[in-house]
């Protein structure tokens, strides 16, 4: 098993969501979420990843809300219109939580890492941070996140001000950045049709 595929727990309830909001306007405007990578959809290797590495698990979507169900995860929409970006998925998935703690992972990443949720936690516990954010070389990763529900106040403030960047947003919290540099291949992501060709040829 690789460093990508072990899965590691943790002894706090953290609630998983797999962010398939978005429009896909690099991918043409076709749901991601749903488009076939080796045989299955690419957001059924985000929640085979992220899945066993947490308590409860949500999907994050707007459209194609029955085809998403078959997972037999909760969908929830955002719950701001006009498809605003991971942040509403965030936004819908901290008021909708069973858990204090939310990872989240976006649905054009397949192969992340087996361990996110546990590096992630033990960092933000240990920084006594707001936010724990990926990161590979200079590079922040920040749809891969863990924080609690303690932020939703402030990123109510933040969307409702019209904000949708989420460097914007966490820039005004207590943020600690997590080095995943022995791993960093778990991080590429998927956005254009090219892309989803070379990840299908690639081994």
């Amino acid at each position: 098993m690789s460093s990508t595929e072990a899965v590691t727990r943790h002894p706090s309830l953290v609630t998983g969501v797999v962010l398939a909001g978005g429009l896909g306007r690099r991918m043409g405007g076709v749901d991601k979420g749903l488009q076939l990578l080796r045989g299955k959809p690419m957001v059924q290797w985000a929640i085979e990843r992220l899945a066993p590495q947490v308590d409860e698990l949500l999907i994050n979507a707007n459209q194609n809300l029955d085809a998403y169900s078959a997972y037999g995860h909760r969908v929830i929409p955002d719950a701001i219109t006009g498809y605003a970006g991971p942040l509403a998925g965030l936004h819908r998935a901290l008021s909708e939580a069973h858990h204090e703690l939310v990872a989240t992972v976006p649905c054009d990443s397949p192969f992340l890492p087996g361990d996110l949720v546990a590096r992630l936690l033990a960092a933000r516990e240990k920084a006594d941070a707001d936010l724990a954010v990926a990161r590979t070389g200079e590079q922040p990763h920040p749809v891969f996140c863990l924080c609690g529900k303690r932020v939703l106040s402030n990123l109510t403030s933040f969307l409702e001000g019209g904000g949708r960047k989420i460097d914007a947003w966490y820039s005004r919290l207590k943020v600690v950045e997590v080095s995943f540099d022995d791993e960093p291949e778990a991080f590429s992501n998927i956005n254009t049709e090219a892309e989803l060709r070379g990840a299908q040829a690639s081994d």
